[in-house]
């Protein structure tokens, strides 16, 4: 069965700070969901929290859509939400081979069958035998990223939090990476939340998405709408001048 993901109400506070304040976002079984906005605007903090690696001041968080639905925080709740990150080599430990990484998660949630479910989680990201015994630097930053999606997809999770999964590759590297998670939705059902400060990147994987300022949330849309430009709040319009570049006014002669 698939899961999806309901936030009421939720805000984090970091002493006097409020980096989450009242946000409800309610992601469907099986749909990709987007959260955009600039740096500081509490996106990753959002998806943190629901991990468990922020705390929670108020709100609810909890899945839908599957019976029996564990409580968040829980070991259940762990294993049914996976969390790939931002920075491909910082999220690998350096010591470890890739088999050891991949192997970690299933002995903690004691799950058998190690090798096979190590050898399958590899050949579904596209890396063969030959890079099980490997340690992370000795892979390029696009072959880091996909053994730390093998890592969630380990434990057959119902849904990913992705925090800029590919905002640290190269451009030609960000196609292959985003291609392999749309595969891997498409395949078995999983519902995303992705983080992104790239609209292109949203508006490729993502079906709705939200628009974060200072904490909050400014603008619920759809991906067509963000495509064809349809917005209404002046935040999100420049959100989307920003994402277009820098364009000179006028001709300069050096």
């Amino acid at each position: 069965m698939k899961a999806g993901l309901s936030i009421e109400g939720l805000r984090v506070v970091f002493d006097d700070f409020v980096a989450v304040d009242d946000v409800s976002i309610r992601v469907e079984p099986g749909q990709s969901f987007g959260i955009v906005g600039e740096s500081g605007s509490g996106k990753s903090t959002l998806l943190r929290a629901v991990g468990g690696l922020a705390p929670k001041s108020a709100g609810v968080i909890s899945l839908i859509g599957a019976p029996d639905l564990p409580e968040p925080g829980s070991r259940a709740f762990r294993r049914r939400v996976q969390m790939v990150f931002q920075d491909p080599y910082g999220s690998l430990h350096p010591r470890q081979t890739v088999d050891r990484i991949l192997a970690e998660p299933l002995a903690i949630h004691g799950i058998g069958d190690a090798d096979r479910r190590i050898q399958q989680a590899l050949d579904e990201v596209g890396l063969g035998t030959g890079f099980r015994f490997r340690y992370p630097h000795q892979l390029s930053g696009g072959q880091r990223q996909r053994v730390a999606i093998a890592r969630a997809l380990i434990l057959e999770p119902q849904i990913l939090l992705l925090d800029e999964p590919t905002s640290a590759l190269d451009a030609s590297v960000q196609a292959e990476v985003l291609n392999l998670l749309e595969d891997m939705r498409r395949r078995h059902g999983l519902t995303f939340v992705m983080v992104s400060h790239d609209l292109a990147v949203v508006t490729y994987l993502c079906d709705q998405l939200m628009v974060m300022q200072r904490g909050r949330s400014v603008e619920k849309l759809s991906a067509d709408d963000l495509a064809q430009s349809r917005v209404a709040e002046p935040y999100t319009q420049r959100l989307m001048t920003a994402s277009i570049g820098f364009r000179r006014d006028r001709t300069e002669t050096f």
